[in-house]
């Protein structure tokens, strides 16, 4: 079967009665740590895409991103070179961790469709998007329009 136009009155009417919050399937658990990121994974794609499939690698994840968090965190403290059990100074070995999880995370990212250009579509379109943005910001900026700024 095929999917409706997105500018259908079918689809207008599946995004009206489309769930506000989406939560992991029942066998799939996550930490308390894990549903930001939850929730932003699956708010990138339209709540009607998604399937059971789609929501188990959406839960791997959310609870990769999370752990890349917690180890950033420790990195962050700990710092790059560590002594090791000899007392000798090492490389901390959570930057291979760090490492291995960004790239699952890529990876995860593009197979659940939830990047960059999935969401938000391709650079070249992206630049044209950005434009009327930019051309506004650059106005605010020039000295010949007089504007009203707040005052410190």
């Amino acid at each position: 079967m095929r999917r409706a136009r997105c500018d259908s009155v079918t689809a207008a009417i599946a995004a009206a009665q489309a769930q506000l919050v989406i939560d992991p399937p029942s066998h799939v658990s996550l930490r308390d740590g894990d549903r930001p990121f939850w929730d932003a994974i699956v708010s990138a794609r339209a709540s009607t895409t998604w399937n059971t499939a789609d929501l188990e690698q959406a839960a791997n994840l959310a609870r990769c991103k999370a752990d890349i968090e917690r180890l950033q965190k420790e990195l962050t403290e700990q710092g790059d070179i560590i002594e090791n059990d000899r007392g000798t100074q090492v490389i901390n070995p959570r930057h291979t961790l760090l490492e291995v999880l960004s790239r699952r995370s890529v990876a995860l990212s593009r197979m659940l469709h939830v990047h960059a250009e999935a969401t938000v579509g391709r650079s070249e379109q992206q630049a044209k998007r950005a434009a009327p943005e930019q051309d506004a910001k650059a106005a605010a900026r020039s000295a010949l329009i007089p504007r009203l700024s707040a005052v410190g």
